[in-house]
């Protein structure tokens, strides 16, 4: 379906102590669109989605059943979702409560996720709720959905810094996190939702997860690259054992309730370094290239990801 942007790999150079494979959760329908000021075209969305499991990617975060009043640019989740059968990809969409699930549910989906905050001041922006009230919101419906047999993730923003409560205590973090294990969750992603973590603080919050009884082989990250920090960050997260990894193709997407969160991590450049130390994603980076550069066409913008760049030769969507 897409076209790869022939593309020369970093050298593997192994390095011990890291997975031999990492799954790539892609978030660039959901996470990356609902940050655009334009309102993409359903049929676009459902053709992104197709490009992006046609590279290889396992797990595409697809959109979300949150009220369209609050993210205009999903509204089109009941239209979306019947568009993409038969996509050979897990489909995971987000759900802020029962009423969202339900939605879900009716179009046979099979993997959710809540989006919680470790910070009160997130809480209340993004759902208008304190910390402890948005995990009783949440805990029927991981209920409902484990009794549907449905997978239920866990996102965790502001693990690391909140843009009106500054850094976040690690025991503040491990208590909502573990909270939402106890409600359920199968899988907890940690946001760096404004993207000020660094690798140490990435390792100190891995431990004390580890410490409170949570797997590694539970946890997910989450970073944006507000300072330039999401590769090493990953890599220190690599180190530790995590092997599932958020990102977004192109490295579209931010937050639209914390206006300091820049971009995620782009899918791209994370392919690029994973390669490079000889893990194996079973991602075609040309096919991804190629998508991004198509994408950004759509957007009207070029793509921030460095390596789409450098494999595209392109420096504006006009030459792309």
């Amino acid at each position: 379906m897409t076209e790869s942007i022939p593309a020369g790999l970093p050298m593997p150079m192994h390095v011990s102590g890291l997975p031999a494979r990492v799954r790539i959760h892609e978030v660039g329908p959901r996470d990356g669109l609902q940050n655009e000021q334009m309102v993409v075209p359903v049929e676009v969305k459902a053709d992104f989605i197709r490009r992006l499991a046609d590279t290889g990617l396992s797990t595409i975060e697809a959109t979300s059943f949150v009220h369209p009043k609050w993210v205009p640019q999903l509204a089109d989740a009941e239209q979306l979702m019947p568009m993409l059968k038969g996509v050979p990809a897990r489909l995971p969409v987000l759900v802020p409560n029962e009423r969202g699930l339900e939605r879900a549910l009716a179009l046979g989906v099979r993997e959710i996720a809540v989006f919680g905050s470790a910070t009160e001041s997130f809480a209340r922006a993004n759902l208008n709720r304190t910390v402890d009230e948005s995990i009783a919101m949440f805990a029927p419906v991981v209920a409902r959905a484990r009794e549907a047999r449905v997978r239920v993730r866990g996102y965790v923003s502001m693990c690391f810094g909140d843009p009106w409560e500054g850094a976040v205590p690690l025991p503040q973090v491990v208590r909502v996190c573990r909270s939402l294990m106890d409600i359920g969750c199968d899988e907890l992603s940690l946001g760096d939702t404004i993207g000020v973590a660094t690798p140490g603080h990435v390792l100190a919050l891995l431990s004390a997860l580890n410490e409170a009884g949570i797997s590694t082989a539970r946890l997910a990250v989450h970073f944006h690259d507000t300072y330039g920090q999401a590769l090493a960050n990953t890599f220190a997260a690599l180190q530790h054992g995590v092997t599932t990894v958020d990102a977004s193709a192109g490295g579209l997407g931010g937050c639209p309730y914390a206006k300091s969160a820049t971009g995620n991590l782009a899918t791209e450049d994370l392919v690029w370094m994973l390669h490079g130390l000889g893990i194996e994603t079973g991602v075609d980076l040309g096919r991804l290239t190629a998508t991004s550069v198509w994408m950004a066409a759509h957007l009207g913008r070029p793509s921030p990801s460095r390596t789409v760049r450098a494999l595209s030769g392109t420096t504006s969507y006009e030459e792309q």
